[in-house]
């Protein structure tokens, strides 16, 4: 599943890939995907791109006049950029060919969603109105974590996956970042000091921006399907059972926290209690 650097590349290709192209023909084979009727998704035939912009997991690429397009690839899925006699794949969920010939292709594996909303309409948009702010917005300080954490209470690592409070983590990258602030992912949140807060801080954003600068996770695309070069020699503690740690040579273990499985250092990511 593309997490939030994968999603940052491919926001930033699009925009300089299909900036001021006039779409002249859509086709959506699988209409479950879209949030309206086929038909009505027509009317985005005629549309100039202007800019692609991304928050969470979702691409956000405005439209000329007055819409939208959001895509989220769900739990997997390809977004190509390529010329209309190019070779692409038999079956996709989105082709939109433009003016000069180019077309952009998508593919979901499995959950994808394709929304066309107006302008009018996006502040109220029901699964992204609500995103909480992404780790690469110059607002995301340490300042602004310790604020959000305020009051609350439960697993810190649940805190991190909840979209409605950062948008764009996701069980792969929310890892690393706790290891590298010491951090156990069930440590419970109003046991945090400020100074553990402005660490997990720095590596959040560290992790992230490394990810982005490499092009994303190995086994997911960009634009033009050429895979990403952040994998296991990048990872920290992320899937490496019974490997050693990189810090203190303990054994990383793999355990169950919630519905995901989390991957820590036993002696670098004690478990404190609530006093």
């Amino acid at each position: 599943m593309p997490e939030l650097p994968e999603i940052e590349n491919l926001a930033r290709q699009m925009s300089k890939e299909l900036h001021g192209k006039r779409i002249i023909r859509a086709e959506s084979p699988q209409p479950k995907c879209l949030n309206m009727p086929p038909r009505d998704f027509l009317r985005i035939v005629g549309k100039t791109v202007k800019d692609t912009t991304s928050r969470g997991k979702w691409l956000f690429t405005r439209l000329e006049p007055g819409d939208y397009l959001l895509l989220n690839l769900g739990m997997g899925g390809d977004l190509l950029f390529h010329k209309k006699s190019d070779t692409v794949p038999e079956k996709y969920q989105l082709r939109l060919t433009f003016h000069d010939d180019a077309e952009l292709t998508a593919s979901f594996y499995w959950f994808g969603y394709i929304h066309l909303v107006s302008d009018e309409e996006l502040p109220r948009h029901k699964m992204t109105s609500k995103l909480g702010i992404s780790p690469t917005d110059p607002e995301f300080t340490a300042e602004r974590l310790s604020s959000m954490l305020a009051g609350k209470r439960g697993a810190i690592k649940t805190f991190l996956l909840d979209q409605k409070n950062i948008a764009g983590i996701g069980n792969v990258y929310v890892q690393d970042p706790l290891f590298k602030a010491r951090l156990h992912p069930l440590r419970k949140i109003q046991t945090l000091g400020e100074p553990e807060i402005k660490a997990l801080h720095e590596a959040i954003c560290a992790v992230l921006n490394r990810s982005i600068r490499l092009g994303g996770l190995k086994y997911e695309k960009d634009l033009y399907g050429r895979h990403g070069r952040y994998g296991p020699r990048q990872f920290l503690v992320a899937y490496k059972t019974g490997k050693p740690c990189p810090k203190c040579r303990t054994k990383v273990v793999k355990i169950k926290t919630g519905s995901t499985a989390s991957y820590i250092c036993p002696r670098c990511q004690r478990l404190r209690a609530v006093s």
